[in-house]
């Protein structure tokens, strides 16, 4: 990561409450061809969520700790605060004197944006800012949030605008939250009705829908140069396992998130290519 900060744009996405075993369904069947394409063997990876809930796990993301993979370890991270005895930090970690990634980016003369989807990063209570008060530059309005059928493409079309903004020569580092994944979700599965509710197959028609726009952001952020993307869960949820519903819980629908990391070729690959 040493050689990626600072002469790559960086992309970070969270698709919050997204399944494993939903995400790795939908690959092995064809029905996520842009995510696809991009997933190292076409395969999403297996890993366990640092948090059970959106504000735990992403606290724990921004401080370099992302899923981590579901195999015994120690396994080496790509972003580490200095921290004396860390297992997991390595020769090839990007090692910073920031408490998190993101201010230790500002400092790389990274522009800091997030796009936000959930009520964590929606910057209206106290709770709803800490999250989005990491970052230089912050966005959300209704249209991201849970309850918008379009948030995802609308949380493109920022994204596209901030790019376009920034001058060519600034890096960017550039975080979305896509709301999409999470409850309610019903109406992203034609025929299915705010009377019939969320499930599973609601879950999976979500993240066909976030797939049909991921290009535009895939093809904004390598719009300049090269961008390094990580793409993955901050944890699951259940839709009655066990009796269970929901997430903040302790089950293996839960813990179990998809990840995924690759570059994105810039302008002049893309040309030569």
């Amino acid at each position: 990561m040493n050689a990626i900060v600072g002469s790559h744009d960086l992309l970070l996405v969270t698709l919050d409450t997204l399944r494993y075993d939903v995400a790795a369904e939908l690959a092995a069947e064809g029905r996520i061809p842009h995510l696809a394409r991009h997933l190292p063997g076409g395969v999403w990876e297996r890993r366990h969520a640092p948090g059970s809930f959106t504000y735990a796990s992403h606290q724990a993301i921004f401080a370099g700790f992302l899923p981590t993979p579901d195999a015994p370890g120690p396994h080496p991270r790509l972003f580490a605060a200095r921290f004396a005895g860390s297992e997991s930090t390595a020769d090839g970690t990007y090692v910073h004197d920031t408490p998190d990634l993101v201010s230790a980016l500002a400092g790389e003369g990274y522009r800091t944006v997030c796009v936000g989807g959930v009520g964590f990063f929606n910057n209206q209570p106290p709770l709803g800012s800490v999250l989005p008060g990491l970052f230089q530059e912050s966005h959300w309005e209704p249209s991201f949030g849970v309850a918008s059928p379009t948030s995802f493409e609308s949380q493109v079309t920022r994204a596209e605008e901030v790019v376009a903004a920034l001058p060519h020569d600034r890096r960017l580092f550039l975080f979305v939250n896509v709301s999409a994944l999470h409850q309610p979700n019903w109406f992203h599965l034609p025929g299915a009705t705010r009377e019939t509710g969320d499930s599973r197959a609601t879950h999976a028609a979500a993240l066909e829908y976030v797939d049909r726009h991921i290009g535009r952001l895939f093809g904004a952020m390598s719009s300049r140069r090269p961008c390094f993307a990580i793409v993955c869960s901050d944890h699951g949820t259940a839709y009655g396992e066990d009796g269970h519903t929901g997430h903040r819980l302790g089950h293996e629908v839960v813990w179990t998130v998809p990840y995924a990391q690759f570059e994105l070729a810039g302008p002049e690959r893309k040309a030569s290519a």
